[in-house]
């Protein structure tokens, strides 16, 4: 039989199909997990779920996969109905990585339906997800069964702690998707459900092609893009072992944070999981003048 830090587990990996999605779905198959991923694009999907065939430690792990569109809320409804079936009442861990970059240049020049797609897709998407997630991993223990820890693991990214211009709807998307990390870890964590965001890291992806394409009107992201596209970029093998260590029962105290893969020592983040308790760590906060050893008083 197959080991891992994941076995056993059973998860949902949005936009598996291709990039980041893709690596963090071969990881979890790595770690031992049962998983089923989906996106928009029915042939894509098909075609990923048979590569990742390889990456399975075990015959026996299953690889579900699922056309779905997670702007669409029909869809997503459809999309657990078939997990919570397939998974036989049980699973335990939702990746929400499906997002598109959105229109690139001046707010005032970017078409308005554009930006309400970015934002539909990669903040109320990941927040409906949340929601069937959410009533779904409650739903398992209303009969008073013991609370098994149960994760959902948010992907953050440029724009979400701080200013970044010419990508007004992808950064307001991206902070919208932190923000609601923390309130509703907040809000679950006497249900024994987890819920993160992680930071991955300028990655060489069809987003960065997009930026290029873009040029000058992506502003000082055109020049560090052309840097990025020669030294290859953020690692997104990096990116997906910080995602199955926080789906991981390594990880069971902590919840709330946003985490980043580049920056963060996450490898030991559990040994520190009675400092996150109760602090600001990793959240994201109003900075104040006494913050910066200032007196205005």
């Amino acid at each position: 039989m197959g080991s891992g830090m994941l076995k056993g587990k059973k998860a949902l990996i949005t936009g598996g199909d291709r990039g980041l999605g893709y690596e963090i779905a071969a990881e979890f198959l790595r770690q031992g997990a049962d998983i089923c991923i989906c996106s928009r694009n029915a042939d894509a999907i098909k075609e990923a779920a048979v590569s990742l065939g390889h990456e399975r430690q075990d015959k026996e792990q299953r690889i579900l996969y699922k056309k779905a569109d997670v702007s669409v809320t029909k869809d997503l409804d459809e999309l657990y109905k078939y997990i919570f079936e397939e998974f036989s009442g049980d699973f335990d861990t939702v990746v929400n990585n499906a997002g598109i970059q959105g229109p690139i240049g001046s707010f005032e020049d970017n078409e308005w339906q554009e930006i309400l797609n970015v934002i539909n897709v990669n903040l109320l998407g990941t927040m409906y997800s949340m929601k069937c997630a959410i009533g779904m991993f409650k739903s398992m223990h209303a009969d008073g069964t013991p609370v098994r820890d149960r994760s959902i693991i948010n992907i953050s990214g440029g724009g979400a702690t701080g200013a970044r211009p010419y990508f007004t709807g992808y950064a307001v998307a991206k902070t919208g998707v932190v923000r609601a990390t923390e309130t509703l870890a907040k809000e679950n964590e006497d249900y024994g459900i987890r819920i993160n965001a992680i930071a991955p890291g300028a990655m060489n992806t069809r987003m960065l092609e997009d930026i290029l394409n873009a040029g000058e009107n992506a502003g000082d992201e055109y020049r560090r893009s052309l840097r990025q596209k020669e030294n290859g970029g953020a690692s997104m093998e990096n990116a997906a072992g910080l995602v199955a260590y926080l789906a991981s029962e390594k990880a069971a105290g902590v919840t709330g944070r946003l985490i980043s893969a580049v920056w963060d020592d996450w490898k030991e983040l559990d040994k520190h999981a009675g400092d996150l308790n109760g602090s600001d760590l990793y959240t994201l906060r109003r900075i104040i003048p006494r913050d910066r050893g200032l007196d205005w008083e």
